[in-house]
């Protein structure tokens, strides 16, 4: 019961997530992303700072997987995100991002050369069907008409970005220790960052902050950043990987609650299903699998 109660509030930090960065859209996605992992860095600081110090011979001699897991997991995955969120709702990134698991398979069938079981091919189309059908909000007769959004095609930017990231921890995160790495990790896009956001600020302005703003930045540098990655390792620690992971599946069903009551989103019957199918489809591709490797 522990574990789940902790598990239930990562649902809700990681859906606060997107609701405050739906928010926060008046504000450039870089500005967003740089400001949340400088508070990160600043949080992680005492936690990790030691293990970094101890292992920096090894982020060195593994710098390149180490850049890789750097890039796409911490410093432009959430880019994506804040990027969408400033086209689409905060309730199609929420579907969006569940198809990672199912992205995460394919790469790694191709890259890893794990092999795809049926039931996981099944799941794999109907999670891509259940996607697709939210993107076009049900209105399958008039595919071709529909006015596509920008926001939906960068946040598949950021489903390929976690994929690989997931890919790469699985190979090369346990050469890193824990707190020292994610310590590493945010410094190092803070500084990747950096001139890029000042880039953004030559190009559309330096954005007005609000005292809102603020408190925005700090939700995203501590709860997601960190508290939510802590609680989701204890319960790990306490259950399984692959349950946790199904159990981030109700991400979209929070974010819709969320987003209708706190943002003022629609949500249709159309957008519902697709979650679902989209669940669906993902404990159908990750959970029954590794259901059938316990039982065998």
């Amino acid at each position: 019961m522990y574990a789940y109660i902790l598990l239930v509030l990562v649902v809700v930090i990681f859906s606060g997530n997107l609701l405050i960065g739906k928010a926060l859209n008046d504000l450039p996605p870089f500005t967003i992303a740089f400001f949340r992992l400088c508070i990160a860095s600043i949080v992680l600081l005492p936690l990790g700072m030691r293990g970094a110090r101890r292992s920096m011979q090894t982020y060195w001699n593994h710098r390149k997987p180490f850049l890789i897991i750097t890039l796409t997991g911490i410093t432009f995955f959430n880019t994506f995100i804040y990027g969408a969120l400033q086209f689409t709702t905060a309730t199609n990134v929420a579907i969006l991002e569940t198809v990672i698991p199912i992205v995460t398979v394919l790469l790694s069938a191709f890259y890893l050369k794990e092999r795809l079981k049926r039931i996981q091919w099944a799941g794999v189309l109907v999670s891509f069907c259940g996607a697709v059908w939210v993107v076009i909000d049900g209105q399958a007769v008039g595919v071709t008409a529909i006015q596509w959004n920008i926001g939906d095609g960068i946040m598949l930017g950021g489903v390929m970005s976690w994929a690989v990231y997931s890919i790469a921890v699985k190979k090369y995160m346990h050469l890193f220790p824990g707190y020292g790495a994610l310590f590493v990790m945010s410094s190092v896009s803070v500084l990747i960052l950096a001139p890029i956001v000042a880039v953004e600020w030559w190009v559309v302005g330096v954005p007005a902050f609000s005292v809102e703003a603020g408190i925005g930045f700090l939700y995203l540098g501590i709860f997601p950043s960190v508290i939510a990655l802590v609680f989701y390792n204890r319960a790990v620690e306490e259950t399984s990987a692959s349950k946790a992971s199904i159990f981030l599946n109700l991400l979209p069903v929070v974010t819709m609650v969320g987003a209708y009551f706190w943002l003022g989103e629609r949500v249709t019957y159309e957008k519902v299903a697709g979650a679902f199918a989209v669940m669906i489809g993902v404990f159908m591709t990750t959970g029954m699998n590794k259901r059938r490797k316990k039982d065998e």
